[in-house]
């Protein structure tokens, strides 16, 4: 199976560097066509371009104008211990074992507005590029016009090499909408995680959030092959709840 992730606003750019075999982003050419881009916008562009806070605005303008290339240990950090939101802290990644974040390195794919589809070792250089935002460039008006189907077509390119049945969908919708459904040549299985209030179940965010990084540590600390184990989830009080759950929506309440 394939995981996916959405990234997170949140970074950690004093993370420590493990010792890993890190790699360079398979669809850099196309991040450099959008930091191209980036690097003409003023603080100000990019904060209304993003609706972020002046103060936002300056800093991604730095990360934006420092960006280069190559990547290297000394200018990057590993995807997966740059990210800090909620889902990363449900993951947990700096507590894995060495031989867990190889694993997850081949499970774990994240999509991201301007690295399109990372591996968690994967080195990238700070950024903040939400897929919803609305850049336009030669010949796209927003993020998703840009990508395309490129993202899936990586994505399939590794279903087809690692024999891949299954891809479990713990992407926010924001960022799930980049995948073309329609040409993944695998089934989604969607992880659904809802609270009891007032006697219904329904999904508060943030807990749904750092509920998907749990979900990813839990397939990755009990090595998950088939995707009916995926219902044995038990987490900070989540259960796999049958009577409201699909055969592609899994739903776990508490």
């Amino acid at each position: 199976m394939k995981i996916l992730l959405s990234p997170a606003k949140r970074l950690n750019e004093l993370s420590k560097t493990r010792k890993f075999n890190y790699t360079t982003p398979e669809l850099l050419n196309k991040s450099k066509e959008l930091i191209n881009y980036l690097k003409l916008l003023t603080p100000d562009d990019i904060s209304k371009l993003m609706n972020i806070s002046k103060k936002l605005g300056e800093l991604n303008y730095n990360r934006f104008q420092a960006w280069e290339t190559p990547f290297n240990i000394n200018n990057s950090k590993a995807a997966i211990f740059l990210f800090e939101g909620d889902a990363y802290k449900g993951l947990n990644a700096k507590t894995l074992l060495k031989p867990e974040i190889i694993k997850l390195n081949k499970t774990l794919r994240i999509i991201s507005g301007l690295y399109g589809l990372l591996k968690p070792l994967d080195l990238i250089q700070p950024y903040r590029l939400e897929m919803k935002t609305k850049l336009q460039t030669a010949n796209a008006k927003n993020l998703y016009d840009f990508w395309g189907d490129t993202i899936t077509n990586q994505l399939n390119k590794e279903i087809e090499r690692d024999n891949v049945r299954y891809v479990i969908n713990l992407a926010s919708n924001e960022y799930f909408k980049a995948i073309n459904t329609k040409k993944l040549n695998a089934k989604i299985i969607n992880p659904i995680f809802k609270e009891s209030k007032n006697g219904t179940f329904k999904i508060v965010a943030i807990n749904a959030k750092r509920a998907r990084g749990l979900m990813t540590r839990f397939i990755v600390k009990y090595n998950i092959k088939k995707v009916n184990d995926l219902k044995a989830f038990d987490y900070e009080g989540y259960f796999f709840n049958a009577q409201i759950s699909d055969a592609n929506n899994f739903i776990f309440t508490r």
